[in-house]
C-alpha cells in the first residue's frame, strides 16, 4: 500500500482551506531505465474529496502530473471538525484514502 498522504485542511471564515501531499512516484511510461528498456506508465488517474462524506471534488490526471504531486482547494461551509477525505487511484488500479479534521 502507498504511503499515506498528508492532508492539512484549515478554516477561515465559511471555507477551509485544504491542503494535500500525495507520496506516489508517478512514471509517464516516456522514460527508459538503465537498460534502455521503457519504463511502464504509472499515475494517479483519479483524485477525490468529500467533506462529510458528501463529494466536493473529483478530478482526473495523465500522467503529465509530477511526482509527489500536490493539490490545494477550497470547501465552501466548512468549520473546524469537520472531515475531509481524499481518495485517489492510479492506473494500476491500487488506491488509497485517508482523511483530516479541519483546524
Amino acid at each position: 500500500m502507498a504511503d499515506p498522504m498528508r492532508i492539512r485542511a484549515q478554516a477561515a471564515g465559511d471555507k477551509a482551506t485544504v491542503r494535500v501531499l500525495m507520496a506516489h512516484e508517478m512514471e509517464t511510461g516516456q522514460r527508459k531505465d538503465s537498460a534502455g528498456k521503457v519504463i511502464p506508465a504509472w499515475f494517479i488517474a483519479e483524485v477525490s474529496a468529500t467533506h462529510n462524506g458528501k463529494p466536493v471534488l473529483t478530478a482526473q490526471w495523465g500522467p503529465a502530473v509530477a511526482k509527489n504531486p500536490f493539490l490545494q482547494f477550497t470547501v465552501k461551509g466548512a468549520k473546524a471538525g469537520d472531515k475531509i477525505a481524499v481518495t485517489w487511484k492510479d492506473n494500476k488500479g491500487e488506491s488509497r484514502t485517508d482523511e483530516a479534521t479541519v483546524a
